[in-house]
């Protein structure tokens, strides 16, 4: 709050002529104004009725947003714009998260505008996000828990309303890229009260039999209130707990629900999952064609090597009888068999000789009084090895001790355990310094040198 404190002076500090005043400049004084808003002020959501909308070339929005005793102007830049699914007017009732700040070259106040939705769906999207957020933190939507879909699927299984649209897209995708794929359908209601709870039986009935290997979890498009049965807890834990993989095709493609967060596979749409799912036929046959070609070409290749390395051994065996061959075989052996007696016999001599000289060198040169030269050596050291590692660890254990000595008497700790209490506001975790960051009511948490306290102001103080 240095900001705010740097326009507080004091009537001596006025009146003293010595005293150098702190002068700011229009340009400093609304960039200061500006980041002490945004400092100060998180993202926050505003709901309100859109006027004075305006919707210039460049594709940004600026329009102020009312209620019945206050107005404040705001601005969406084309980034955000492009992220809302409906087209705002003048008099719309919406819901905004915006950033509080200060456009510096007018000195307006004004909120910078990151997310809108109309106001009749803000309930429900809040209540979206807060469940999102809560399953996330719970691990469903980690990627390690996800499974593959299968590249052959035996069997297909479609969880969706039976008279939809949906399902009629399906199975005409089906049909098209596969038709010999089979299909089951398990119906349930996919939008009202009650259709989150008939969506978790349908999936647990699929994944109990077992009769598929691979599920589609889908419906047509609709409004945020339509799709709310994909976003209910129970769905959401029971698409966690499948052992058969699920693709979700839900809405379009600009439709997110938990169940596609959830789910090992999200589509777009349902005829997208149903093309993920199955195999493209023209594709394969094309695959099985080429396959069978190159096949064909590759065995009758070596058919015919084959065919001309039998012709060349027939002639070679017409040319040389065996017997004569044997007898020639008979006779290199036996040559190869004196060679062998005399290499190895000379060999031998070799060695022997060679035994003989080692032997004498040997005895000349005996290791044992080396050896024992080596040994008290070694003694020596281990002796001045055991002295330096006795006082190497004497030495640490006495400077440990002096540094935990050290380190606890300026410790935070043993300052709380003395008295004094750290007190901060729960929600911004901020340390409260003066009486100027609370208000009475606030809840603050204070910690003590054992545990802490969560405390209500009742009275402040100035003093």
């Amino acid at each position: 709050m240095s900001v705010v404190n740097d326009f507080i002076h004091t009537d001596s500090e006025c009146h003293n002529s010595n005293q150098q005043r702190l002068v700011y400049s229009v340009s400093q004084l609304t960039r200061e104004t500006r980041n002490l808003l945004t400092d100060v002020f998180p993202r926050i959501w505003v709901e309100g009725e859109i006027s004075n909308l305006a919707q210039p070339a460049s594709g940004h929005l600026y329009f102020t947003l009312k209620d019945t005793h206050a107005q404040i102007r705001c601005a969406m830049f084309r980034s955000a714009r492009n992220k809302i699914n409906f087209t705002p007017a003048s008099g719309d009732q919406i819901l905004v998260q915006a950033q509080v700040s200060l456009y510096e070259a007018r000195g307006d106040f004004q909120l910078i505008v990151e997310q809108m939705e109309a106001a009749g769906d803000g309930a429900l999207r809040r209540a979206f996000e807060a469940l999102k957020q809560r399953l996330l933190v719970q691990g469903l939507f980690n990627e390690e828990h996800k499974q593959s879909l299968p590249a052959f699927p035996s069997q297909v299984g479609v969880i969706t309303s039976p008279t939809g649209a949906a399902i009629q897209d399906i199975l005409a995708v089906l049909q098209r890229r596969f038709p010999a794929l089979p299909v089951i359908i398990y119906p349930t209601r996919v939008q009202g009260s009650g259709a989150g709870d008939e969506i978790a039986k349908a999936l647990q009935l699929a994944d109990k039999h077992h009769q598929c290997d691979a599920l589609i979890l889908a419906r047509g498009g609709g409004s945020l209130e339509d799709l709310w049965a994909f976003n209910e807890e129970i769905v959401a834990h029971t698409l966690f707990k499948m052992k058969t993989p699920v693709i979700t095709g839900v809405g379009h493609e600009i439709d997110f629900t938990i169940a596609d967060f959830v789910a090992d596979v999200r589509a777009a749409t349902p005829s997208a999952a149903a093309e993920t799912i199955s195999p493209d036929q023209a594709e394969w046959m094309d695959k099985f064609s080429s396959y069978q070609a190159w096949l064909e070409y590759k065995i009758q290749d070596i058919i015919n090597s084959e065919n001309k390395s039998l012709e060349w051994l027939n002639k070679r065996l017409h040319q040389i009888h065996p017997a004569t061959q044997i007898n020639s075989q008979f006779q290199r052996i036996d040559e190869l068999d004196c060679r062998l007696q005399r290499s190895m016999y000379t060999l031998l001599e070799k060695l022997k000789s060679r035994q003989q000289s080692d032997t004498a060198l040997f005895m000349q040169h005996n290791p044992a009084a080396t050896i024992e030269r080596y040994q008290a050596l070694l003694t020596q050291m281990n002796q001045r090895l055991n002295q330096t590692m006795t006082y190497t660890l004497q030495s640490s254990r006495t400077q440990l001790t002096n540094t935990s000595q050290a380190l606890q008497a300026i410790s935070p700790l043993a300052t709380l355990s003395r008295g004094y209490a750290l007190v901060t506001d729960p929600n911004t975790q901020h340390i409260i310094r003066s009486t100027d960051q609370v208000s009475k009511g606030q809840r603050l948490s204070t910690r003590l040198g054992k545990g802490s306290l969560i405390c209500t102001v009742e009275e402040i103080n100035e003093d």
